[in-house]
């Protein structure tokens, strides 16, 4: 199971990123790597998870013009990543052009590119901000069907959604897409600015592939303790 965990490195400060890699040593195989660590860092915090051996998911969630995000997608898989993020609000020719900046880069270095995750909704939201800041007057599992159904257009096999939706794309999908699911809390954790969450446990029953968890391991006394504990959970029977 803890190659489903995903451990997002939001921590601030080098010298902390550095501790939660080494201290996590073997355990764990995944980091997550966003946009203001990678803003503050660049390439230094990429050689960091590299260097030993991880897998980086680069989480920077691209929402351009289609040729900018084909070229971004490129240089993303030049330094390293495994997997990416790109918003799958910019629409199918957007999608579409990330592909093709993954065949560019396999085509160049004969490697395999990152898988695209195609961002459906931000579980920072809920119906209210939806209507509130998007304009849109949806229940957001349909909205997420139809960002999913425009990612699967354009190509895409991987999403990103929050534990809420995962059963449903499920149903409508089945195993087409790989999903990857933030919002995970461990029981009694705080869900600080997130508003649509489950436990580890739950988002592996309702059909996630990846689990990304952040201040519920680096915010612990114990990292190490907290990541085992996250595993045993994932690993249990809801």
């Amino acid at each position: 199971m803890k190659n489903k965990l995903i451990v997002a490195l939001d921590v601030k400060g080098m010298e902390n990123i550095v501790n939660i890699v080494d201290d996590l040593k073997d355990k764990a195989v995944w980091y997550k790597i966003g946009a203001v660590n990678f803003t503050a860092y660049s390439s230094k915090v990429v050689e960091i998870i590299k260097d030993r051996q991880k897998r980086l998911f680069l989480d920077l969630k691209y929402h351009d013009i289609p040729n900018t995000v084909k070229e971004a997608v490129f240089s993303a898989c030049k330094i390293g990543a495994d997997m990416l993020t790109v918003h799958s609000i910019g629409g199918v020719d957007m999608m579409s052009a990330a592909l093709d900046g993954v065949k560019a880069f396999e085509d160049k270095y004969a490697k395999k590119g990152a898988l695209i995750l195609a961002v459906t909704v931000l579980t920072s939201f809920n119906e209210e901000t939806i209507k509130r800041d998007m304009f849109l007057d949806s229940k957001i599992e349909d909205l997420v069907i139809s960002l999913a159904e425009n990612a699967k257009k354009s190509g895409i096999k991987g999403l990103v959604a929050s534990p809420n939706e995962t059963s449903v794309l499920r149903e409508k999908f089945g195993d087409y897409f790989t999903i990857v699911t933030p919002g995970i809390r461990p029981k009694n954790s705080a869900v600080n600015d997130q508003k649509r969450v489950t436990t580890p446990c739950e988002a592996i029953k309702l059909g996630s592939d990846y689990i990304v968890v952040g201040r519920p391991i680096y915010a612990n006394d114990n990292p190490v303790d907290a990541y085992d504990n996250i595993v045993k959970d994932m690993e249990g029977i809801c």
